[in-house]
């Protein structure tokens, strides 16, 4: 028997029992659609973490104080106080794979002006930090290295705060605000950059000189953070090296030498390719464990599918004795269940791949979830789906072709 006349008698087969073979590829199609949605997902977080981290640059380092955190000890205060004016020009005037570096102190509260008031954080920070984080101002100018040397009381705001204090429109330069009782001149307004990938506002700030919010607001010597940025990507390992050195000599942390170990660092260097590896990482696991958890949808369409054939050898007992009786060969029976389940399986793929790409694109829409429908998870799916229905299909195929002919006819 051709394979023309098989697929035929498989097609009749199915035809006859359309709520039934619907129901047996719906297992099939919800799987299908779940796999390449949740991958979808999983991709389009993962590009969109990249995206965020590489307009915050490439490039970019982050000093903070205290030892590294990631065992989860508890650090004393004194400990948070390491970093200091005297590092910041050390780095500035020492690394030479460094173009540019910022102090950075930060105080979280109230902004007030007229009757209006929002809540948001001021960094104090110098000129560089625009440079550092790939910030620009769209209105207005940054305060100058006079205002730093004069601990200027002059701000540049994010164009959330511009929003929630003067409302839609409105021109904030010259207007005086005011941060716990402390009037600041608005000099400036940061172009708008939107929310990153982490839901975050990255409008919601406003810059200051680090010596007024260091004198004027927090009144501390030390320092929150030093940022950086190096010369290039491709030199920011030495830069990171080079920082340390610096530091430990400044903080006169001994090295170790022979059997006598050193003292640890007082202060902790984050990169941003060390950021990313770690989202990465996190993103990655995240999809696999979403695409697990979408395949288990897979083997239980499988399952659904290998039933079904079961069911049906036993309901065409007597069909398929009569078919070997007139001279069907046992492998002409098995290719006609195994063409019934892999038929089942494509055709729930194909829905399943058209569902799973329109799922996708109305969570984007609906949601505004990032997505990222690659090429290989629609490849992957009918693989799936193809081998779910060889896989499912041949036992009750194979029990069928060993069926004895006489006995089949029999069968009530």
């Amino acid at each position: 028997m051709n394979y023309s006349n098989l697929f035929k008698i498989a097609i009749r087969a199915i035809a006859a029992n359309k709520m039934r073979s619907f129901l047996t590829a719906l297992g099939i199609i919800i799987g299908i659609a779940s796999v390449i949605t949740m991958l979808a997902i999983g991709q389009g977080t993962k590009r969109s973490i990249q995206s965020n981290i590489s307009e915050m640059g490439s490039n970019m380092i982050m000093i903070s104080p205290g030892a590294d955190m990631r065992g989860g000890v508890r650090q004393d205060a004194s400990s948070m106080e390491t970093l200091k004016l005297a590092d910041y020009e050390a780095i500035k005037e020492g690394c030479t794979y460094v173009k540019a570096v910022s102090p950075m102190v930060q105080s979280s509260g109230q902004f007030i002006y007229g009757n209006n008031n929002t809540p948001s954080s001021i960094y104090g920070v110098n000129q560089e930090y625009l440079e550092i984080r790939q910030l620009s101002v769209s209105d207005g100018e940054m305060f100058t290295d006079a205002d730093i040397k004069t601990s200027a009381k002059v701000c540049v705001l994010g164009q959330t705060v511009v929003d929630n204090l003067f409302g839609d429109g409105a021109d904030p330069i010259g207007k005086v605000i005011r941060f716990k009782s402390i009037p600041f001149r608005v000099v400036g307004v940061l172009k708008k950059k939107g929310y990153n990938s982490m839901g975050m506002d990255q409008d919601d700030l406003v810059l200051a000189p680090y010596t007024s919010v260091m004198k004027r607001i927090l009144a501390q010597t030390y320092l929150s953070g030093i940022q950086c940025s190096a010369v290039t990507e491709g030199v920011t390992e030495q830069a990171t090296e080079e920082i340390s050195v610096i530091l430990r000599r400044n903080h006169k942390l001994r090295d170790s030498e022979g059997d006598m170990i050193g003292d640890a660092d007082d202060f902790n260097i984050r990169t941003q390719e060390e950021l990313s590896s770690m989202m990465n990482t996190t993103t990655n696991m995240l999809t696999i464990l979403l695409g697990a958890v979408a395949g288990i949808s897979l083997i239980v369409g499988g399952i659904g599918i290998m039933n079904i054939m079961y069911v049906s050898v036993t309901e065409r007992t007597r069909e398929i004795g009569l078919r070997m009786s007139v001279g069907a060969r046992g492998i002409d029976i098995l290719n006609q269940f195994l063409i019934e389940a892999i038929f089942l399986s494509i055709t729930g793929g194909i829905i399943g791949v058209l569902l799973g790409v329109g799922l996708s694109y109305a969570i984007n829409a609906l949601a505004h979830w990032p997505i990222f429908i690659q090429p290989w998870s629609i490849v992957m799916s009918f693989a799936v789906c193809t081998f779910t229905g060889v896989f499912f299909g041949w036992y009750p195929a194979k029990k069928a072709a060993n069926l004895d002919p006489i006995e089949a006819i029999r069968y009530e």
